[in-house]
Formats: C-alpha cells, structure tokens, sequence
C-alpha cells in the first residue's frame, strides 16, 4: 500500500498545456494571491461584467477576531453585477450560444437530452418572468426541491435573474426536515417536479412538498405557490400514466411548470444587485440538531466558483465534464451550475445512480460522452470498488484527465483503485476539501501542477492561508497536527447565518479569535503537504494516544475483505476511550473470527498496541446521510447501546439503525 513517502507525479504530456504547469508556477501564484489579493483577483474580476465597476480602494475587507467587534467578510463591495448575466449572457455574446450547456441523462438509459447556452438562456428568461408573475421581487426567497434535470438548473438561475434568494433543499429530505428550512427562510414560493425514479426507486417529489407545505401551514406559514414540473410523463418508467394521475394539485396555489412558461416571454432584464446581496443560502446539520441556513453572496461567491473551476479541473474548450453530486448540495451548486457556467463548460447532468440499469453505468456515460473531468465521492469510489475489475476495462476511459474526489478525505486503497483502474495511471487525482461554508474548494492539488499523494489534500488554493493549531491556540509549525483553521477569508466564503449571524460567531470564530475554524483536524507532513483527518469530533484519546478515527478506517479498509469501515470512540475505564468499529464485508468474505483477529492485529501492526480495537461489529450497513456521508453520531450512540438517537429524517435507510442495534456483538 502507498505510504505518505508515495508521491505521483503529473502526467506531463498530458498538462503540458496547463493553466499551472509546475509546483514553481504554482508557488508563484499562490504567493501573489496572498501578498497581493488586490491585483491577483483584480486579473480575474476584469473577465466578467459588472454594471457598477469595482472600486480597488475598497476591494477587500474583514474582521476574523471576535474580540475586535462583529465578525464579517466584503469583497467587491459598491459594485453592481448579476450572475446570470454573467454565466449566460455573457457566454451567448462571447460566442458560446450555441455551444451546449448541459447533456442531460436520465434514470433509464433511453432518456437523454441537451441544452445550448443560447436555449438555456431563453429557458431561464421565460421562468423568471413566471417568478415575477408570482410577486417574486430581490431579496425574496424561493424554495427548491428537485431533481436532477435541467428545470432545477433553470429555476436556480431565473431566481439568480431577478434577485430573489433561492434555498434549495436535496429531493430526497423528509418533509418535516423540509418545512423546517422553508419556514426558517421565509419562503413563499416552492418550486418542484411530480416525481423521479432513482434507479428502482420511486420518490413522489409532489406529494412530500404537500405534506411539507401543510406543516408550514399549521406553523403559521403559507406557501403562496407551487410550480411542479411534469416530468414523469416523460422518462422511461413501468408506470409513467399512473404515476402522472397521483400528483394532487391545488387550485390556487399549485401550477404545472410547462403550462406557466408557455406564453412567457424569451427576454427578462437582469437585477442588477450589490456585489455583497445574497445569492443562495443552503442548510447544513448543526451539533444542536437545528440546521444551520449558510448564506452566500453574489461577487465573491461568483468570482471564487469560476476560479476554483477552472484551476482544479483544468478546464478546457471542448472538454465534458461530469460532476456526480446532487444539484442539493454545495457541490451541486459551485461545481454543477455556478462553476462550469461561469466557464463556458460544457457539463453532464445526470439523473440516476452508479448502479443501475448495471453496475457500470458511470463508466458507460464516460465513454459515451468522451468525459475529460470526472468528479465524485469516495462514498461512490468505495462501493464501486467492490465489483470486478472487468466492469471498468470493458469501457474506453482514455478520454478523461482529471479525477475528483469530493465529500470526505478519500483513504490511499481508493485513491490508488480510482487513479489505476479508473485513471490508467495517467490522470491527476484533486482531492479536494472544502465545505458548504467555504463556497469552493480550499485545499486540493492543482492538476499538472502538484504532485500527489494518496490520501493527501496537499496544498492550498489561491487565497487560502491555512494555519495549524493545538488546543491552546497555539499555531504549529513544520510538522504536526492539529485545528485547522484559516487567518484570512477568500471571496467565496460565506458571510454569515441566515438570521442568526451570532450562531454564526459563536460557531466559527468564537474558538479561536483571529481565526474561521473549519472544525477539523489536519496534519502537515514534512513535505508540507496537508492530510485531512476529519472532523475534530472524531479524535480518540486512547491511553494518551490521540489518533482520527479516518486513520484506523483507512487501515481497516486495506483489509481485502473490508468494503467499508467506520470507527467511533467508547468510553472505556481504564484508557479513557477505546476504539469501536463497524465494518462491511465484501461479498466474497465470512464476518467470523478469523478476520476479527486480522483486523486487530492489522491496526495494532500499523499503528501501534495501543490502537488495537476493542470492539469490532458487523455492519451489513452503515446509517448514511442520502448525500453518501455516514452519520457518527448514531454510531456512537450504537457504541454505548443508547437508544435515543434522536433525529433520523436525514438518513437514507432509517432501518439500519435498528439492525445495528440488534447486531451489537455480547462483548461491547
């Protein structure tokens, strides 16, 4: 297996013609960036429109330190602009109308669609008109909850248009988790589809947002509008008719998408809004269990998500690139519609799972569609790692360059599958970290640029200071671990919590004065390459010993019979805490005791006898978020045999709880 010794270098045939064609230039660049903000992003704001030009005397300011007064972030501040002007007008003036935007491909094989940038534009233009038929104005907030199809990417940008806010919940939350968001924002318009097959599974979009729209109502909140796009009548689906005769529209409130937009009219000046106006909020989990409404803004947010694009994907005029996640989540937001947009990309939109019809399904639209970028999450890369090779030899991938891994640190074993199998030892992997909080990616290698490591975030992006520190405060330098926290803000970080900006503080930048605290930990090599040890809450203190539980998951996973770990903390009498791990087979391999004593001795092999774990339970499955991350908090609660776990509504499979429970082993 690789060590942290194990470097790649780029292929440099490959990016001989890369933005950042070498460590040096790479240096070069990121020391400009820092040493001075002003003219490194001057450069690139000059590539896109702004009605009211930026000032530079008033280019960048903020306060990290909660001790000097309120805790903020402006850039670009006084100038005028509209990011949908930017991603759409502008590339239909710069000649791109009629490139096209977006393939879209469906749940079943034989649906699939395009759309150019001039179309796109039309499209976008004629919904917003709708939105304004509605009483939509700037500053408004709309709810989203759809699928993935060209529509959602729509709506977000006719929002974009006319300045309204839009919050756009994943299609796949509970109702209630829903109407939590759509009371907290405000919102009074809702837009969604009837309904959409995820491989075999039918999720009734329509009927969730009803449910959901009558918890608002009993709340006190009334959804004004609900636009529903007909999408079931046509997709490839078992019952498409009846699937259509179910959706329930009220009279008054609920109108269908096609039936709006067909009298509307093709032209809709833009809102032209101050650079620091809001653009989106997005919820993410908080430790209360109230979500957390993060709010970015327009300039900053625009400016970051078209260079983090272009630099780490290494975008190039006719490339196609493929960004896997969920049009719900930050990754969706700034890598499928802001970033590639901003670009002039051309992307792949797709609707349905890795597995089905078949297994290679994502390997198949490589090579139909020639995807020069690929961009999913460990999550992913781990649970296709589990079927033959053969699924991914019979396909052609000579087309892709890069491979992104996105979501959570990606152990080595993936990496070197993803880079050997999928990659053919030619592609470099970005591995990259950010957050919903960061806008963008914050730390990842830059391709044909920085060599790279398995397991390893590496460097920083432009604009990006990160820092190190121990739990005093104290900044480490050379190697160590420790806090990762970051001295100074980019332009795509956001800028506070909707309507709660003390949550904001006291979250943030309360720990460390001086600093934004992104809750992980993350140690510098001698390299001074950065690895992302995850979050600071799953640390272990073993006998003195502090080690993340990402470390021991990473060295389970080596096992060849171990699909997928994950590992919590157990109070223990005597260490303190001890290590409890929950593992998933491959299929090829027994649970008995023969891998108990593997495993353990494996762990205590690679790290030490202090790491060996105490417990190790079968889990045939693991309590996932519907986004792919596993949730902790419950397995910790397993661990202890708690059984108030509390809110599960975010869980993909709620059912896998109670069958962790029942398969706790009699010595835990």
């Amino acid at each position: 297996m690789p060590s942290e010794k194990s470097i790649y270098a780029p292929d440099k045939t490959l990016f001989k013609n890369a933005y950042v064609s070498s460590f040096a230039d790479y240096k070069e660049q990121y020391n400009k960036s820092i040493d001075n903000p002003e003219e490194f992003w001057g450069e690139i704001t000059k590539q896109f429109h702004w009605e009211t030009p930026i000032k530079y005397d008033n280019f960048f300011r903020y306060n990290f330190d909660i001790r000097k007064g309120p805790i903020y972030t402006k850039w670009f501040d006084g100038a005028t602009t509209n990011i949908c002007y930017n991603v759409l007008d502008r590339n239909v003036r710069n000649g791109h109308g009629d490139q096209i935007a977006y393939y879209w491909v469906g749940n079943h094989p034989d649906d699939y669609s395009r759309l150019t940038y001039k179309r796109l534009l039309e499209e976008v233009c004629k919904f917003a008109n709708v939105l304004k038929s509605k009483g939509v104005k700037k500053g408004d907030r709309v709810a989203v909850y759809m699928p993935m199809i060209l529509e959602a990417v729509i709506a977000l940008l006719a929002c974009t248009r006319i300045g309204a806010v839009h919050s756009l919940v994943f299609a796949g939350f509970s109702a209630d988790s829903f109407s939590e968001r759509i009371i907290d924002c405000g919102a009074k318009v809702l837009i969604t589809a009837d309904g959409v097959w995820r491989g075999e599974k039918f999720l009734q979009l329509k009927s969730i947002c009803d449910q959901a729209m009558e918890k608002c109502s009993k709340h006190g909140h009334n959804v004004d509008c609900c636009v529903v796009v007909q999408h079931l009548c046509r997709v490839t689906s078992p019952n498409r008719m009846q699937e259509h005769k179910k959706v329930y529209m009220k009279d008054g409130r609920d109108i269908w998408w096609q039936e709006a937009v067909a009298d509307a009219s093709t032209s809709c000046y833009p809102e032209w809004v101050q650079a620091e106006d809001p653009l989106f909020m997005l919820y993410t989990s908080g430790s209360t269990g109230k979500p957390k409404g993060v709010l970015h803004t327009t300039g900053g947010y625009m400016i970051y998500a078209a260079t983090t694009f272009k630099y780490v994907f290494d975008y190039k005029p006719n490339d196609i690139y493929w960004c896997t996640a969920d049009i719900g989540w930050i990754t969706g937001h700034t890598y499928v519609v802001y970033g590639p947009l901003a670009n002039a990309a051309t992307s792949i939109l797709y609707e349905g799972t890795p597995f089905y019809p078949n297994n290679d399904r994502f390997w198949e639209i490589v090579e139909k569609y020639k995807v020069t970028q690929f961009y999913t999450a460990p999550t992913a890369i781990r649970a296709l790692m589990k079927f033959e090779d053969d699924l991914v030899k019979r396909h052609n991938l000579s087309s892709l360059r890069v491979l992104g891994s996105v979501g959570e640190p990606i152990n080595p074993e993936a990496w070197m599958w993803y880079y050997k199998l999928v990659g053919g030892e030619k592609c470099s992997i970005v591995d990259t970290f950010w957050q919903t909080e960061t806008g963008g990616h914050v730390l990842t290698p830059l391709p044909g640029a920085v060599p790279m490591k398995p397991g390893a975030a590496a460097t920083p992006f432009f604009g990006v200071q990160p820092v190190l520190l121990d739990e005093s405060g104290k900044e480490i330098q050379g190697e160590g671990e420790g806090y990762l926290v970051f001295s100074r803000p980019w332009p795509g970080i956001m800028r506070t919590l909707y309507n709660n900006h003390d949550r904001y503080e006291s979250t943030y930048f309360s720990k460390f004065p001086g600093y934004y605290c992104t809750g992980d930990g993350a140690r510098r090599d001698a390299d001074g390459y950065l690895w992302v040890t995850g979050r600071v809450d799953d640390m272990l203190n073993v006998s003195g010993h502090l080690m993340s539980t990402a470390e021991v998951e990473s060295i389970l996973t080596e096992h060849r019979g171990v699909a997928e770990a994950a590992v919590v903390a157990k109070p223990h009498p005597v260490k303190g805490e001890c290590l409890y791990c929950f593992i998933t087979t491959t299929d090829q391999v027994k649970f008995d005791a023969k891998l108990l004593q593997e495993l353990k001795h494996h762990v205590r092999e690679r790290i030490g006898p202090f790491a060996q774990p105490d417990v190790v339970q079968n889990a045939p499955a693991l309590p996932k978020t519907r986004s792919g991350k596993i949730m902790r908090r419950i397995l910790r609660k397993v661990a202890v045999n708690d059984r108030n776990v509390g809110d599960v509504s975010t869980l993909a499979d709620s059912s896998v709880v109670e069958q962790l429970f029942g398969g706790r082993p009699e010595n835990a």
